[in-house]
């Protein structure tokens, strides 16, 4: 056997391989079967880039701050002010306790992994949606809204777009029922925004606005006026930029919609037994999820689910009770069951979080405020390890004890997970460098 000495200098990889080792390898040629696909991938280990563990993500975005202590994180020693009217009880993970109102998710709690100490210090509705989907600071103040929320950087969902290949004919990136904050493509452009549903798939009469061409036009119809527009755009769609090449990014997309009949199936919900739609549960949310499965099964590469009505500052327990939690424990542990059950969750990352927590204390109208400086956020499949907590806040919730993790944190390793190289640098339109993720680590732990 041909050995070679990389010198005595210690790896910097836990694989042993450093980024300068495997350039010197591969310029040597001294090892005998050293093809460019494994130099490529002794590159991509020695920069930390892992093969990918997950295909496509579902992300389903709790809108306005969810109360991490009335859900994942309770405190039954703290005062009742603190603790609120829920109890502590135990999940199918010895040692692991969620309240009351997530008796559902108890009883899978083998399948996720609880993240307990996120943490960041932007307290408002839309400059959170903009730190949370994007990574950067928003330079706006919450309340003062531009339209986009992005209009600069890209969203989660428009990365995956830009560095995944298609996996069907369905769009890469999906929002539903409607655009999630933020979500938008920024300076990727057009073509990696989200196709949004805009409709309720929990509704009798649901379906995909525009899925179906004019009732007057024939296919062949059709199809000739998809090819007079590619003549006249087809100056602006080369040069792919101005308002006409991002209206012709636009027909594009739309085009390859409704003449899928892959697309119009996925679509169809209505197909789904209904067992499946009743373990949902018949919910915005939870036949949100569950289209979202059905995209992702058609080759979809990141569907982001909207979930508001989590801005809960006045009188909570009741709407907690009876409306939310409820809804997003029947969703979650439906979704993951039902993925863990058809083979698909090993390769479908799922990720429940929202902008914020909400403050420790419950206030003097019997809600709970804002409180973005913890929170806790749970995944599930993908690569990641379950039936874990990592990281603790200290007795009334109020802060990470142990293990935090940033927005920025999350990012890298949703990226890493994916298979996206989280340095990897693009050009804004005024030619700085802009990389995917600025900052964080791998969640310690979760992969």
């Amino acid at each position: 056997m041909l050995k070679v000495n990389v010198g005595k200098k210690r790896a910097t990889c836990c694989n042993g391989v450093t980024r300068r080792h495997a350039l010197r390898l591969g310029a040597s040629g001294l090892i005998s079967g050293l093809t460019l696909p494994r130099l490529l991938e002794l590159q991509a280990k020695a920069a930390g880039i892992q093969p990918p563990k997950a295909k496509a993500c579902i992300f389903i975005f709790l809108e306005g701050g969810p109360p991490h202590q009335d859900m994942w994180d309770p405190k039954p020693e703290a005062p009742e002010e603190i603790r609120g009217p829920f109890r502590a009880i135990q999940t199918s993970v010895p040692g692991t306790w969620v309240t009351d109102q997530l008796p559902r998710c108890a009883k899978i709690a083998e399948k996720y992994t609880i993240v307990r100490s996120h943490s960041h210090t932007i307290n408002g509705h839309s400059t959170g949606y903009h730190y949370v989907m994007t990574g950067r600071k928003p330079t706006f103040a919450d309340g003062l809204n531009p339209k986009p929320f992005n209009e600069f950087y890209p969203s989660l969902g428009s990365i995956v777009s830009r560095e995944l290949e298609s996996g069907g004919a369905i769009p890469k990136y999906i929002n539903i029922p409607h655009l999630v904050g933020a979500g938008g493509p920024g300076f990727y452009g057009a073509e990696h925004a989200p196709f949004v549903i805009e409709a309720d798939p929990s509704q009798a009469d649901f379906k995909v606005k525009d899925l179906q061409p004019a009732a007057r036009l024939s296919a062949k119809r059709l199809s000739v006026r998809q090819k007079l527009l590619a003549d006249i755009d087809q100056r602006e769609r080369d040069l792919n930029k101005g308002p006409a090449g991002m209206m012709s990014t636009y027909y594009e997309k739309a085009y390859n919609l409704i003449t899928s009949p892959e697309a119009k199936r996925a679509f169809d919900i209505q197909s789904e037994p209904t067992s499946v739609r009743e373990a949902y549960g018949y919910t915005q949310l939870g036949q949100c999820a569950l289209l979202a499965r059905r995209l992702i099964e058609a080759g979809s590469r990141f569907v982001g689910i909207d979930a508001p009505g989590w801005d809960v500052h006045y009188n909570c327990f009741p709407s907690l009770r009876t409306d939310l939690i409820p809804y997003a424990d029947r969703a979650f542990s439906a979704l993951v069951t039902d993925l863990d059950q058809s083979g698909m969750l090993d390769e479908t990352l799922v990720i429940m979080m929202g902008e914020m927590g909400r403050t420790p204390r419950v206030n003097a109208m019997a809600g709970r405020d804002h409180w973005s400086m913890a929170q806790s956020v749970v995944f599930a499949g993908g690569g990641t390890k379950p039936g874990q907590v990592i990281g603790a806040t200290d007795k009334h919730a109020a802060a990470p004890i142990s293990d935090p993790v940033s927005v920025p944190d999350i990012l890298r390793t949703i990226s890493i997970l994916m298979g996206i190289d989280p340095d990897r640098m693009y050009y804004d339109p005024l030619g700085r460098p802009v990389p995917i993720v600025d900052g964080g680590k791998i969640i310690p732990g979760l992969i």
